[in-house]
């Protein structure tokens, strides 16, 4: 395993065990995010392996001082738990010290030196450029409320978010430049009209309403930023699936086109039990995979009197498929005017899909299991049957 897959095993593990549960914005999708735009520039420039390799350990580490701080200095402590992850690695001082100044480079107003700390800068404000940019900044902001106290109504939020992209902001690489400003600049877009179209609060609103208002569009925030991290994390495990899929499919037929014909000859009969091996550790990969990406829809059956009794989840489509249009609008139409109904039945949801992200990944943890231990136990094979010829 190499160092990248190293520190993407040790951040994600860190994220999970460590990082608080406030954090909708600075987490393990974030970092995943941040490095994957990352490696989008670097593939558009000259830069060397081991820069590149440098420019995405730190991307890597460089949220994971929030794991034990808050906002302030989290760059710094980050440094920290970088250095003392690669030393067990004997990596250099002088290697250490230069991604160190690489995770510095991600401060907010710190000016980049250089092509490296440039794609650093872009890479962690790529989310600007992202058609999940209002889902990004609402996290954020929801963030914020719980670990700063700092709560905006939403023209505040919107007019805070214009003026840093338009005036504050700017990315730096010529790819960013090009690719990327466009579309942040389609979202700064939208956000004005948002701003033009939003209704203001009336200004003879009591204390109380303005209080039930701030609670509703936190709970409301709450439920619609963990359902998106519950679709990026599904859809990471479906990605990581199809690359086991992608993999192990080339393996077998690398095997069934050049090693299987051979095995008749007398000579290389004893290339048959790692061919097996082999073989078998690849269809068993699929097979794990496949199932950690097949659909799970469960079709309950429930009468009338069941959807008048709030038992049915009227968000799921294998609950509402059932019913006639006419009973489905009336019964949408009895939710719409329940609050408590609807954060009852957006639970319900979030309940599920966390079993499915559940059942998700423990699948693909047996079926990385299955392909590490057949590609050892295979590579093996083939070694103690060339020395024992």
């Amino acid at each position: 395993m190499n160092i990248l897959d190293k520190a993407k095993n040790y951040v994600e593990n860190l994220f999970k065990d460590k990082l608080s549960s406030v954090y909708f914005y600075h987490n393990f999708i974030h970092t995943t995010y941040a490095v994957q735009k990352a490696d989008e520039i670097i593939k558009h420039t000259n830069l060397s392996e081991v820069d590149r390799e440098k420019v995405l350990l730190a991307l890597w580490f460089h949220d994971v001082g929030f794991t034990d701080c808050n906002a302030e200095g989290h760059e710094q402590r980050s440094t920290v738990i970088m250095k003392e992850f690669l030393k067990k690695d004997n990596f250099s001082d002088e290697y250490i010290d230069e991604v160190s100044k690489l995770i510095l480079a991600t401060e907010k107003y710190h000016q980049p030196q250089g092509l490296l700390e440039e794609i650093m800068k872009d890479a962690d404000f790529s989310h600007f450029a992202s058609p999940f940019y209002n889902d990004s900044a609402e996290a954020l902001r929801k963030e914020w409320e719980l670990t700063g106290g700092m709560c905006f109504s939403n023209d505040e939020w919107n007019v805070m978010n214009v003026d840093f992209l338009k005036n504050k902001h700017k990315y730096f690489t010529d790819y960013a430049k090009e690719n990327w400003e466009p579309l942040k600049m389609k979202n700064v877009k939208k956000l004005e009209k948002k701003l033009d179209k939003e209704d203001k609060p009336k200004k003879d609103l009591d204390k109380s309403d303005k209080k039930d208002q701030k609670s509703d569009r936190s709970v409301d925030t709450l439920f619609r930023v963990t359902l998106n991290n519950h679709t990026r994390l599904s859809d990471i495990a479906d990605s990581k699936a199809n690359i086991l899929l992608s993999v192990n499919a080339i393996i077998i037929s690398v095997c069934l086109s050049v090693l299987v014909p051979k095995l008749d000859a007398p000579k290389n009969t004893h290339l048959i039990i790692p061919t097996f091996f082999l073989l078998i550790s690849s269809v068993l990969t699929i097979i794990f995979a496949i199932l950690s990406t097949k659909p799970n829809v469960t079709k309950v059956n429930f009468t009338k009197q069941d959807v008048a009794d709030r038992k049915v989840n009227l968000l799921f489509f294998g609950n509402f498929h059932q019913m006639k249009f006419d009973d489905y609008l009336g019964s949408m139409h009895d939710l719409i005017k329940d609050r408590d109904y609807i954060y009852d039945s957006m639970t319900k949801d979030l309940y599920f899909l966390g079993k499915v992200l559940d059942r998700k990944y423990k699948l693909l943890s047996i079926t990385y299991q299955i392909f590490m231990a057949g590609i050892v136990i295979s590579v093996l094979s083939f070694a103690y049957a060339f020395l024992t010829l």
